[in-house]
């Protein structure tokens, strides 16, 4: 009534302050009540909570009293004189909190709790991760530090601000279970090789990638188990977890790459066979496919079976080996259309190779219709090859499936010699051609350089005083220029 609107926030920081000021005095002047105060925080703070419901509570009842008691004008009264406090309230303090007020005069003891409980989660880690130490934990010392996880959790789902705080102690420690699983890793030449059997390093590094692995699943399923985990607290330690998925990608790499470069060099090898042949007599290929398909089936079997079977999480080595399935896809399809010159016999052969191809990358994939746009290239390339030039063009695969760069590298090798390959024309290797191919994974600048080996024709025609050009030529022409118009 006297403009003293600000009574309510005066008495609740004297309220705050008492408290703060009587817990403090009473933990210096007593060891025993300052160890239970930190070490039994989380059921000092439900209290807190259980305070703060049962105020929220009363200040309802006296409303829903004044309500029902019939003296509607007095409550209206109070409910205007209460909004307007509230505004003044605010106005005087728009960042005053009253329960966090409350909370407040706990600070010192969250404080050595969340400290605490940082050392409980770290202690299991460092204790089987030994200085010196070579290999991951037992399968028992993982289950015991996510048991420490999941009891660090569940004690502090009192509150979600507490289970926020503890959750970044969570990743923190899943931090640390990376940075010491890392420290394991073995980066010699021994992790990549893929000639011999399992070697010591390789051993372990399959053995750390499983035991990350584990905590990543266990961790997972903690979570979702925690009834009313706050958003923010599930999504600190699923940033974690990613890390640790990261980190089992890293590791596994070497390893994929030196079998994407050995099954990069088998299939170039296919150059080194001659598919110049006509048709043999029964009309049917002589071997059921050429030696390098023969040899890349054993290869990517041998691989499966000696290296990436030791590996636990299936998921996670089939989401890599899909992905080197459709690598080894897209090079055979594009050696496949670099062969030249290309026989009658040799199609017949190329066309076995293609069916065989299938079955050589099975066993990188759950199944091989997966694979997606690769897989279905693979599918529309194989009946092109005894098509005319004519059917080809208008294929309705093209640019759809295969990408016109192919289908144009394919056509010239139905042209004579003098319409030389892009390749042939800058005097590269077919490996250094690939390789640039790689580098400029964009259309147009595929396009761009067939177009200069197509122009370089033309020019040769002219300077001999040429009569007519190379049937394909025109058709070539055609396609090349609908190939642009697509691209704008």
């Amino acid at each position: 009534q006297d403009g003293k609107s600000d009574i309510l926030y005066k008495f609740w920081t004297a309220v705050t302050q008492t408290l703060s000021s009587h817990f403090q005095s009473a933990t210096e002047s007593s060891m025993f009540l300052k160890q239970a105060f930190e070490g039994e925080y989380p059921k000092l703070l439900r209290l807190y909570n259980d305070l703060w419901k049962r105020l929220q509570q009363y200040s309802q009842n006296i409303q829903r009293n004044f309500n029902t008691s019939g003296t509607t004008d007095l409550f209206a009264e109070l409910q205007q004189m209460e909004e307007d406090t509230q505004d003044i309230f605010m106005q005087k303090n728009q960042d005053y909190d009253p329960e966090k007020a409350l909370k407040d005069s706990l600070q010192q003891y969250e404080a050595a709790y969340l400290s605490k409980s940082l050392s409980r989660l770290f202690d299991p880690i460092n204790l089987v991760f030994p200085p010196g130490g070579r290999n991951p934990p037992s399968s028992d010392e993982l289950d015991s530090i996510i048991k420490t996880i999941a009891s660090e959790l569940n004690v502090a789902a009192v509150d979600p601000d507490l289970s926020l705080a503890v959750a970044k102690n969570v990743a923190k420690t899943i931090q640390l279970y990376g940075v010491k699983s890392e420290q394991l890793l073995s980066t010699q030449g021994d992790a990549s090789q893929v000639i011999g059997p399992l070697t010591e390093g390789q051993r372990r590094n399959v053995a750390v990638v499983n035991s990350l692995y584990k905590l990543h699943q266990s961790v997972l399923k903690v979570i979702t188990n925690q009834s009313s985990f706050p958003a923010a607290a599930e999504q600190t330690v699923t940033t974690a977890l990613k890390a640790v998925h990261d980190l089992m990608g890293s590791a596994v790499q070497p390893l994929l790459n030196s079998v994407g470069d050995s099954v990069e060099a088998i299939i170039i090898t296919m150059h080194q066979e001659d598919f110049s042949g006509s048709l043999s007599s029964s009309g049917k290929p002589d071997v059921p496919c050429s030696l390098y398909m023969k040899e890349l089936q054993g290869f990517i079997a041998r691989v499966m079976s000696d290296y990436f079977r030791h590996f636990e999480c299936f998921d996670f080595v089939f989401d890599n080996t899909e992905a080197m399935a459709q690598r080894a896809i897209e090079l055979f399809i594009r050696n496949a259309s670099l062969i030249r010159p290309l026989g009658e016999g040799g199609k017949m052969r190329l066309a076995a190779d293609f069916a065989q191809m299938e079955l050589a990358v099975a066993p990188l994939c759950r199944r091989v219709s997966d694979l997606g746009k690769s897989y279905r290239q693979l599918r529309s390339f194989r009946p092109l090859l005894f098509q005319t030039s004519e059917h080809i063009a208008s294929s309705p695969a093209l640019g759809e499936v295969i990408p016109f760069s192919i289908i144009l590298q394919f056509l010239f090798t139905r042209a004579p010699p003098e319409l030389k390959s892009p390749f042939q024309r800058a005097e590269w290797s077919i490996a250094r051609y690939s390789q640039w191919l790689d580098d400029h994974p964009s259309e147009k600048d595929r396009l761009a350089l067939i177009r200069g080996a197509l122009e370089a024709y033309v020019q040769s025609v002219r300077t001999r005083e040429g009569k007519e050009f190379a049937p394909v030529y025109p058709i070539m022409v055609q396609l090349l220029q609908k190939a642009m118009a697509t691209l704008q």
